[in-house]
């Protein structure tokens, strides 16, 4: 396996490839796919586990606990989210709910601890939102302080895409550093990147005229990619002219996932994988080395 599949971030080593469990219906059979799924992409060197309690009405993350027992804790990054409630028709950002949600996601997943914890879609939240914020990220250096958690974050879909006012990464930061000074635990952000969502590498909308992913790396936090293969829509039909330009890979679906773990400042890959064929099919990236950066920009001319 190449060692270019595993990142350094923030102490942990983390797999450039993740594994999501956002989609699929709320029963036994999707349980089990997802359990056979992540037992699959553990043995296969994916260690890092991305989940939310509202996602399938907590089957993923008990799904996830059935998977993981057994398994090396110590050698896995598991990452829950809390914002919304179970069945995504409420939305808040008050400490209690936050706790409360991470509490039921511990039990869930059967652990003590989450390695991160994100705030999920807080751009969901419009009136005094850096109060909101503040007061969240407050909550969450409490919960580190006992336990609950390693680190914390933002796991957004528009925040830092938007064209119109943007969530300002360096204000996060600030927040952070005035909420725990500089060793906060605010240290990683989750949005979508993919071959049709570039934002966070082209758009430069941050503080001084950077792009997210720049902004970031200044900053010390980590970026987590999802929607690498946009929810299927990235697993084929891809351009010849594209694809010719990926080596040593035969489907778009690892065409894909190579295309966003090549990209710089991108520490992982989510990628939904409800079966071990899935797991299988993605699993060929790891031994291809990622694009260079010379390679990489190329592609921005294709």
């Amino acid at each position: 396996m190449s060692q270019a599949f595993y990142r350094l971030a923030q102490g942990m080593r983390l797999s450039s490839l993740g594994i999501g469990t956002y989609l699929g219906a709320a029963d036994d059979s999707t349980d089990d796919a997802y359990k056979a799924a992540i037992r699959a992409a553990i043995d296969g060197g994916v260690n890092v586990i991305d989940t939310s309690r509202n996602y399938r009405g907590e089957r993923s993350e008990r799904a996830i606990g059935r998977a993981i027992a057994g398994a090396n804790r110590d050698e896995l990054v598991l990452c829950t989210k809390a914002g919304y409630c179970i069945d995504r028709r409420g939305h808040s950002l008050a400490p209690e709910f936050l706790e409360e949600n991470l509490t039921a996601s511990l039990a869930n997943l059967g652990v003590k601890q989450v390695d991160i914890f994100y705030l999920h879609n807080p751009e969901t939240q419009t009136e005094n939102f850096y109060q909101q914020i503040k007061d969240a990220f407050e909550r969450c250096e409490q919960m580190a302080a006992r336990g609950l958690l390693r680190f914390y974050g933002v796991a957004t879909w528009d925040a830092f895409r938007r064209e119109a006012d943007p969530v300002s990464l360096h204000k996060l930061v600030e927040i952070a550093r005035e909420t725990a000074g500089l060793r906060h635990r605010f240290r990683f952000v989750q949005l979508p990147f993919n071959l049709a969502m570039l934002e966070a590498f082209t758009r430069r909308q941050q503080q001084g005229g950077v792009s997210l992913l720049q902004a970031a790396g200044e900053l010390g936090v980590t970026v987590i990619g999802s929607a690498t293969v946009y929810q299927g829509r990235l697993t084929k039909g891809l351009p010849e002219k594209l694809t010719s330009q990926f080596h040593g890979l035969t489907t778009d679906a690892q065409r894909s996932i190579q295309f966003s773990r090549s990209t710089p400042g991108l520490a992982v890959s989510l990628v939904g994988m409800s079966s071990p064929a899935h797991v299988a099919e993605n699993l060929a990236v790891k031994d291809v080395p990622p694009l260079s950066e010379k390679e990489y920009y190329a592609l921005y001319g294709s």
